[in-house]
């Protein structure tokens, strides 16, 4: 029952998919962003580039929003006492109700946006 919820889920998730990979065609490495869409395997995605991207998939029984990104490598919380593993990826699942709702389906792809437009640039310091 899980795929053909995921089914109708990709019918209303993949034109926000869409949307969002035409916004960042020209803003990312080439080959991506990268729209995968997979629903008899249980998978429908949006890959932004190799380190951000958010999948709805599929277990046969549940469904779930993964979302992979990297961590920032700067941390205004952080001490001397603790350590933190700046750059490391991270995976966030998240169970979703068979019965999940377009407004919960956009904030998913808003904070995936969200945490691919606010990673941290690189800074080029040189003496003049």
């Amino acid at each position: 029952m899980s795929i053909q919820n995921l089914k109708e889920v990709r019918d209303r998730i993949l034109p926000m998919f869409e949307a969002a990979a035409e916004q960042y065609t020209f803003r990312v490495p080439h080959g991506y962003p990268a729209v995968i869409d997979s629903a008899d395997q249980g998978l429908v995605g949006l890959e932004i580039d190799p380190n951000f991207s958010l999948y709805i998939t599929s277990d046969g029984e549940d469904l779930y929003a993964e979302i992979y990104r990297r961590l920032g490598r700067q941390d205004s919380q952080s001490s001397s006492s603790r350590q933190k593993y700046g750059g490391a990826p991270f995976q966030d699942r998240r169970p979703l109700p068979a019965d999940v709702d377009d407004q919960t389906l956009r904030n998913l792809v808003a904070e995936l946006k969200s945490r691919f437009n606010m990673q941290g640039g690189f800074f080029n310091f040189t003496d003049d």
